[in-house]
């Protein structure tokens, strides 16, 4: 059988490696250090696994349009993945709004940063 690909999205200092779970449970791991590198990977290569860190729309940058940073991924994963499940990865100050992003799209796992490598396993796995 095939490994499960993951696409680990490090927008982050806080983002916590993941090679060793990945190793662990048999996925092949792609990192990017943006998601739009990860966007125009999808085509290619659509992934089973996202891993990326969310970050709240405070300003006017996402003019009410999107929640956070991670809309526009999660539309291009309906198009080209929608078997991917996407764990979303939020510190303290942001896994507040985090569900406004799970009304709108269907997140599998939200992990709070720091997280212990068992949670993250468990929702990897």
């Amino acid at each position: 059988m095939a490994d499960l690909l993951l696409y680990d999205i490090i927008e982050s200092p806080t983002h916590p490696d993941l090679s060793r779970i990945c190793d662990r449970l048999g996925l092949e791991r792609l990192v990017f250090n943006s998601q739009r590198k990860a966007i125009a990977q999808l085509k290619r290569r659509p992934p089973d696994r996202v891993v990326a860190d969310f970050f709240y729309g405070y300003g006017n940058n996402y003019a009410g349009a999107n929640v956070s940073n991670l809309d526009v991924l999660l539309h291009s994963l309906r198009r080209f993945a929608p078997q991917a499940r996407v764990i979303v990865l939020a510190d303290r100050d942001e896994i507040a709004h985090v569900p406004r992003l799970a009304d709108l799209f269907e997140l599998h796992a939200i992990v709070r940063l720091p997280a212990d490598h068992t949670e993250l396993e468990a929702a990897l796995a």
